[in-house]
């Protein structure tokens, strides 16, 4: 399209079958296409090959990059340092965008003005119709709000090239996108919304996806330490529960070092409290659900675990980080 900036997609991937769609959908999106496309495999093992050839139209466009299992951080940061183009697409290999978005990406990068580092896709996340959503949907629906998400965030390459890219210290697809967001607002560039659109699939999950997804624990203690305690409000990050699931874990402790002290009394009061904030956090779980037989289980019991374990993280978290320091000596 006449006017409209260059830019490259760059997509981190470990191989998994979501990828072929994702790469179908952008290869149908017509109106400005990419310059290429940069596939990062980081598999750490690699067997097979990818699917690219689902690529189509845009196949030739397609190079690949191989990272080796670091994480998509470093997968993010090994693909932008090979761009050529004045602007860097992210999008996950989970997402699929929408006939009209190139189109919509040219509109987006011809309005961002020179004080404009990053513009952000809009995030549509389907829900079953004919059911309430399970709690695993209701989380991943909470990505339509997210602000500056990299499942579709493109950047200045330059931009990135100023604050150093992404901060391999995030191991997971988690917080990476919010810390470099707001290096790159204190680097003073502003982030913008666009108005493409991109779509991002629920996907499968066993009903204890949510105990792996406590480790994300650990990288707010690494953000608190970065950024300082009010970067929720920054990053516009929703908070989490962790409060209450330090009040429930030191709750259920207490209980405990009662109960082997011999004060009955005081481990029946502090069991009450683990009990009822544990209620709390199944209801919460449960109510807005699906309530089916299976669902409800679920929730029973990692409501259970899920505050000592989230405890366990951020404790781990605040310990492994604690001399850490901004990426690029700043802070």
């Amino acid at each position: 399209m006449t006017g409209a900036p260059a830019y490259t997609v760059v997509v981190p991937t470990i191989g998994r079958p979501c990828l072929a769609e994702c790469l179908r959908a952008l290869a149908a999106a017509e109106g400005h296409p990419p310059h290429e496309v940069i596939v990062v495999d980081d598999r750490p093992a690699p067997e097979g090959g990818l699917p690219l050839e689902t690529a189509g139209q845009l196949l030739d466009r397609v190079r690949t990059l191989g990272t080796g299992g670091k994480g998509p951080a470093a997968a993010r940061n090994a693909g932008w340092r090979t761009v050529r183009t004045p602007w860097t697409v992210f999008l996950d290999d989970d997402v699929q965008v929408l006939p009209d978005w190139s189109r919509r990406l040219a509109e987006d990068l011809r309005a961002a003005g020179p004080e404009v580092g990053g513009v952000q896709g809009q995030l549509r996340v389907p829900l079953p119709p004919d059911r309430r959503p399970t709690d695993w949907e209701r989380t991943t629906k909470g990505l339509e709000n997210a602000a500056w998400a990299t499942a579709d965030m493109a950047y200045r390459t330059q931009v990135l090239k100023r604050t150093g890219g992404f901060d391999e210290r995030f191991p997971r697809a988690f917080r990476e996108d919010a810390d470099l967001a707001l290096r790159v607002q204190r680097a003073g560039w502003s982030l913008t919304r666009g108005t493409r659109v991109t779509r991002h699939p629920v996907r499968p999950a066993h009903w204890w996806a949510s105990m792996p997804a406590q480790r994300g624990n650990a990288d707010d203690a690494l953000m608190n330490r970065l950024h300082g305690r009010d970067w929720w409000d920054r990053a516009q990050a929703p908070r989490g529960r962790l409060p209450r699931h330090l009040a429930v874990t030191g709750a259920a402790l207490a209980a405990v070092s009662c109960a082997v002290a011999g004060r009955r009394r005081a481990a029946t009061a502090c069991a009450a409290l683990w009990t009822l904030g544990t209620a709390e956090f199944a209801l919460a779980r449960i109510l807005p659900g699906p309530r089916t037989a299976r669902e409800i289980a679920g929730m029973l019991g990692t409501s259970v675990l899920i505050p000592p374990l989230a405890v366990r993280h951020w404790v781990r978290g605040v310990l492994r980080h604690r001399h850490a320091r901004p990426l690029g000596g700043a802070g």
